[in-house]
């Protein structure tokens, strides 16, 4: 296996942390206000950041001196994320709102090309779009249409989606940057949304030992191992197939919760189950003709 496979395969790990978002978030009841919430949770990840420094016996000090513009790119990206999801959640219904925040996996495949060396294939931009349709089956299976009043809250949406497809492909270009060096990156994050949280919530402490298992679990894989992963991944993998396997989320998403008996299987999640699993086949395939491109 290639360094890039590998680098892709790690990067992946995180589509399926992900996944699990729904299933945590859903074990915290929606009991502890949002940006409390990404404080505690980026809070954990650098403490399991900082495991990992204690357990290699390294200081983690000597990863924090970084370029300006990998610190930019890493806190505006983790942050920046975040405060405008969270924005954009209270201006508009949350569907449209996950409908247009998704179209960053897209977004990763068609930015990618600005990058020296990369090429916006075919197979790629297909696979992509096809995943967005499953994508948008699923999200928005109970969708009543966008509305005008809600337009700020969609425009928040679109920022959302163009941030975190920005954050992804900008990483490509900093990937001398280790990875090691996001475990500050989250740790300036969970600061910022702690001054969130001081200024615009009342503070609400989880009140049984499920929603601290959801938060820890948040904290440990959605937020802390997944945006690990994901940096490894963006800096030295496949892009393209990493941003089309990234609409594998909301499927896994459904997938645990029907198993876990919070939500029931329908013809919907088969159909976008399909759709999702097909896209990222063909963005998988391998292009004989490397010199074919869409740029």
């Amino acid at each position: 296996m290639t360094s890039i496979n590998t680098a892709t395969l790690i990067g992946s790990i995180s589509v399926f942390l992900w996944g699990t978002l729904a299933l945590l978030t859903r074990m915290t009841e929606g009991a502890i206000p949002e940006f409390q919430m990404m404080a505690m949770t980026f809070t954990i990840a650098f403490l399991l950041m900082s495991a990992r420094w204690i357990g290699q016996k390294r200081s983690g000090l000597r990863y924090i001196r970084q370029p300006v513009a990998a610190w930019v790119i890493g806190v505006a990206g983790l942050f920046g994320y975040h405060f405008v999801y969270f924005k954009a959640m209270t201006l508009a219904p949350a569907v449209e709102v996950s409908l247009l925040a998704y179209l960053w996996p897209l977004l990763i495949v068609i930015f990618s090309a600005l990058l020296p060396g990369e090429k916006l294939r075919a197979v790629h931009l297909i696979g992509a779009c096809l995943a967005l349709i499953g994508c948008w089956i699923l999200i928005g299976r109970n969708h009543q249409g966008f509305q005008p009043q809600y337009m700020d809250g969609y425009l928040l949406a679109l920022c959302c989606a163009l941030i975190w497809s920005s954050y992804s492909v900008l990483s490509r270009l900093v990937k001398a940057v280790p990875t090691d060096a996001v475990g500050w990156f989250c740790l300036v994050t969970a600061i910022l949304a702690f001054i969130c949280h001081l200024i615009l919530e009342e503070t609400v402490w989880p009140s049984g030992w499920m929603q601290w298992v959801g938060i820890i679990g948040l904290g440990l894989g959605p937020v802390g191992i997944a945006f690990f992963t994901w940096d490894y991944g963006v800096k030295h993998g496949n892009l393209q197939l990493l941003g089309t396997l990234a609409y594998s989320a909301p499927l896994i998403s459904v997938v645990l919760l029907v198993l876990a008996g919070e939500s029931e299987a329908s013809w919907t999640l088969f159909y976008a189950s399909i759709a999702i699993v097909s896209g990222s086949l063909i963005a998988g395939r391998k292009d004989k003709r490397d010199t074919k491109s869409v740029i």
